[in-house]
């Protein structure tokens, strides 16, 4: 899975390079077996994102971090080139983004009800408002209680301001990131903004080994 995430990444236009930071060995085996370049990390880091800044602190030229994370095979290369494209932009502006992010569609209540499937809140200029596990924002009218059309799914791509990401890993986890077990909280809470865009099309995350049975299903088809 790990491999055809890379892959996926590899495919976009804009992306120069595609490295797998992990702390397992087995993973370092496989994706370097493959051809794609691995890199082994420190294994007591807290979360992904310290995890790509330990490699991304050793690529000074690097200005603009793409976080492909490990659990979206499905992920287009159409929208990791939209949300490249989009930071390059928002990195031209006195007070652009740190931080661009996206968003799809929720197509079930099963999935509105599934904490494993964040949910975000847009401001009207795209900008991250609050990431929760609950179904946000909450209706006060019942009859809009269950309207797939107020709600966004986030999904696992994160592309960084260099500078941002790297000061991102020193900053303590918040509390609202430990009451959500949600990282990007701790940006928000930081005051960074978070753009969050539209992805070009559907995916999956593989949270559990009924996600990875309906990916491998997906992919087969």
């Amino acid at each position: 899975m790990v491999c055809w995430v890379a892959e996926r990444a590899r495919a976009a236009r804009n992306v120069d390079r595609v490295i797998v930071a992990t702390d397992s060995q087995q993973i370092i085996d496989t994706v370097q077996s493959s051809g794609i370049e691995a890199v082994l990390t420190d294994p007591d880091h807290t979360s992904g994102t310290d995890r790509v800044a330990e490699v991304a602190a050793t690529i000074p030229e690097a200005q603009i971090i793409v976080n492909v994370q490990g659990d979206e095979p499905m992920i287009s290369p159409e929208t990791i080139e939209r949300a490249v494209d989009v930071m390059t932009s928002e990195i031209s502006k006195t007070n652009g983004a740190g931080i661009v992010t996206t968003w799809e569609p929720i197509e079930s209540l099963d999935d509105l009800q599934n904490p494993d499937l964040v949910k975000v809140v847009l401001d009207e200029n795209e900008n991250a408002v609050y990431f929760s596990r609950s179904p946000i924002p909450y209706p006060r009218d019942a009859a809009k209680r269950y309207d797939l059309k107020l709600f966004r799914k986030h999904t696992g791509l994160y592309v960084y301001r260099r500078d941002v990401l790297l000061e991102f890993t020193k900053w303590p986890q918040s509390q609202l990131e430990k009451i959500e077990a949600l990282e990007q909280l701790r940006a928000l809470e930081r005051g960074v903004k978070i753009k969050v865009i539209e992805a070009c099309t559907a995916s999956t995350g593989v949270d559990t080994v009924e996600d990875l049975e309906r990916v491998r299903t997906l992919i087969e088809a």
